[in-house]
């Protein structure tokens, strides 16, 4: 066991992250990466250094990683076999002196050496919603997901409801899971682009925005339908193409007034903001989240936050928000009444999103490295 001043070599597996593929799983471990350079910038002892494994791709995309010492596959690690095979060679050989490797995709190297292992695991949706998932994924993840989480030394959740879950689900002992929350980072919109998109796609008729990548258990068929009964709103659905894209377009060309809904895509961060706070109500009708950033991001932008009244999004949310059930019309009244709740919800959300900082997410993740390393 090390003491306060041995410095801990940390190396961190982000092979696993196909660069806008893994929805927001990538921003989680990102943006928690971010973070934890605020807490080591905040801490002098135990010194960590951290290598991050990756992709060329994701290490091209996402600059905020270049402060980390990387080591950038040559292969294309976006192949799921690949990957794997990089796993159980040149990992395994780059950190078999490390103090301890966090794997932040769910699962662990079946070879590895004795080196403590912290996992990431974002959501159990697998075993909640088998049906979108293929079945040669679906089985990958039976036969790795309980067995890694059964061997990690540590496991890091976003919420205490995927903690519990994963303890109950997986029979782990509960007290080896660390909640490390999602952090965001200060967000900013500009006001002009904010007001033209207001002027442009609201034309005066309340804005509902959803940013979500189109899987099936987004929930975006729910919320085209609802809006049957919003005659008077329209709804702008951002993120990237899914695997039910195509359900979403023949869903909005079937609906009444196909008008009404206008489907963007994935949009820059910028714009992204832009529609965010331009919008009167964000609404998230998943049925399944680890975490949920959105709630959070549209919180931060001063937009209310309508999303379904499930686990992590209840746990995220607190009462800063309009919770609702799955059908079509309970989401439609949320929707009205967050729009004649507009600054009492405004309000609470202020004080909600102080809970989730980067900083916040960095200070947990650096402790669960120091605990693990701990208690090895």
């Amino acid at each position: 066991m090390p003491n306060a001043k041995t410095p801990i070599v940390a190396h961190v597996n982000l092979l696993w992250c196909a660069h806008q593929r893994v929805g927001g799983s990538e921003e989680y471990l990102i943006r928690q990466l971010a973070g934890l350079q605020h807490a080591l910038s905040e801490h002098d002892e135990p010194e960590i250094s951290c290598t991050v494994h990756l992709g060329r791709r994701l290490a091209a995309e996402r600059r905020e990683l270049d402060s980390f010492a990387q080591v950038v596959s040559r292969c294309d690690v976006d192949r799921q076999a690949t990957r794997v095979a990089i796993e159980h060679t040149a990992l395994a050989r780059a950190t078999r002196a490390a103090d301890l490797v966090h794997h932040g995709g769910g699962t662990l190297p079946i070879v590895r050496s004795s080196t403590p292992t912290v996992l990431t695991i974002h959501d159990l949706q697998y075993l909640r919603f088998p049906q979108y998932f293929s079945s040669s994924r679906r089985r990958y993840l039976q036969a790795m997901m309980p067995r890694s989480a059964r061997v990690a030394t540590t496991i890091t959740t976003p919420t205490a409801h995927v903690a519990d879950d994963v303890a109950r689900s997986f029979s782990v002992d509960r007290e080896k899971i660390v909640v490390v929350p999602h952090g965001v980072p200060t967000l900013t919109a500009d006001l002009a682009e904010v007001q033209h998109q207001r002027e442009v796609l609201g034309n005066g008729q309340p804005l509902i925005v959803y940013p979500a990548i189109t899987h099936p258990h987004k929930g975006h068929l729910r919320l085209i339908a609802a809006m049957q009964r919003l005659r008077d709103a329209k709804l702008v659905l951002i993120g990237g193409v899914g695997s039910a894209e195509d359900d979403v377009l023949n869903a909005i060309a079937a609906s009444p007034r196909p008008e009404q809904v206008i489907r963007m895509g994935r949009v820059s961060d910028e714009m992204r903001n832009a529609l965010i706070a331009a919008a009167d109500v964000v609404a998230i009708p998943s049925e399944e989240e680890g975490f949920g950033a959105p709630v959070i991001e549209a919180m931060a932008l001063g937009t209310p936050v309508v999303c379904s009244d499930i686990g992590a999004l209840r746990e995220v949310a607190g009462n800063a928000a309009i919770l609702v059930g799955r059908e079509p019309e309970h989401i439609a009244d949320g929707i009205s009444h967050a729009l004649e709740s507009r600054d009492a919800l405004v309000s609470a959300a202020s004080a909600r999103v102080r809970n989730f900082t980067l900083q916040a997410s960095g200070s947990a993740l650096r402790s669960a490295y120091i605990r693990t390393v701990e208690t090895a």
